[in-house]
């Protein structure tokens, strides 16, 4: 038995003519009785009752009309589903993001995904920079949006906007009366910030910013978070190098200051090389025409 045996006898149920059944299913009367008989057989049951005059369902039929239905309804779904995953329509995308993207560029992108895509179901992981290349190589990530880094043969990166850094502050800082901020205006502070085992990006960024004036930062605190980061230094235990786009002017309780010469990170897109889910290109095309400004301080 198979979907093509029910259509023959959801069509003869709905006509009660083998004639009229018949014809809608494009066929001639003897091969479609011969279908209906042959069904019947099979299920070892009488389906229609039959005269010269009249066909009828027996009550075997009425429950394997409305069973029928059901399965042909789900047999469509099927179908459709099938093909708008094909077509990255439908489906799941795992997107994994680093903190420091979660204020401006995910909310972006994730609402602008939503609307072109909206039955693709979004899987949001908020990991840090080092945890995302390894879990986009795993297969656990479809797509990432991180700190660009070293070049990876295995990754794709499409360009998002360049972040520089400034200068994140308690409230009250002696630094707050600076215009703009120097390697040597932070020589003798504390300084806090993720270690290199977990954004080894930013942090080589802030290390190469002092050591181009000769000077080796002192960090206090490595928490792993970029928030922790930002609650150290709104508490005045240190001052930080952050990306401009975390503060973005909603730290009511931070202060920040551009650099002097600032150094600006590239954040891109990350998707895994020849990876086979269909979600994956409409999210590529959408940022390569979407424009993030870029963050300067």
């Amino acid at each position: 038995m198979d979907t093509r045996q029910m259509r023959y006898f959801v069509a003869l149920a709905e006509t009660l003519h083998f004639g009229r059944a018949a014809a809608r299913m494009n066929m001639t009367q003897p091969p479609f009785s011969r279908q209906i008989a042959n069904l019947e057989r099979d299920l070892g049951v009488r389906l229609v009752n039959r005269t010269s005059r009249q066909v009828t369902l027996t009550r075997a039929g009425a429950r394997f009309l409305a069973d029928s239905r059901a399965v042909l309804a789900r047999f469509e779904d099927a179908c459709r589903d099938a093909r708008l995953v094909g077509e990255g329509m439908k489906g799941e995308l795992r997107f994994g993001f680093m903190m420091h993207a979660a204020h401006r560029i995910v909310p972006r992108i994730v609402s602008r995904y939503s609307a072109v895509r909206p039955e693709v179901r979004l899987t949001l992981s908020e990991t840090t920079p080092a945890d995302i290349e390894h879990r986009l190589l795993n297969g656990e990530l479809d797509a990432a949006v991180t700190f660009a880094g070293p070049s990876n043969a295995q990754l794709d990166g499409h360009t998002l906007l360049k972040d520089r850094l400034c200068l994140a502050m308690a409230l009250g800082d002696p630094l707050a009366a600076r215009r703009s901020v120097g390697p040597r205006d932070l020589q003798d502070r504390d300084l806090i910030a993720a270690s290199a085992g977990v954004a080894p990006t930013l942090r080589g960024a802030i290390v190469g910013y002092f050591a181009d004036q000769g000077i080796v930062p002192r960090f206090r605190f490595e928490p792993q978070l970029q928030n922790t980061v930002l609650r150290l230094v709104a508490a005045g235990l240190g001052v930080a190098l952050v990306p401009e786009s975390i503060c973005d002017g909603r730290t009511p309780d931070l202060l920040t200051r551009p650099l002097v010469d600032a150094p600006a990170l590239e954040v891109v897109l990350k998707t895994p090389r020849g990876r086979d889910n269909p979600a994956v290109a409409p999210l590529i095309e959408l940022v390569r025409g979407e424009s993030f400004g870029e963050a300067a301080g």
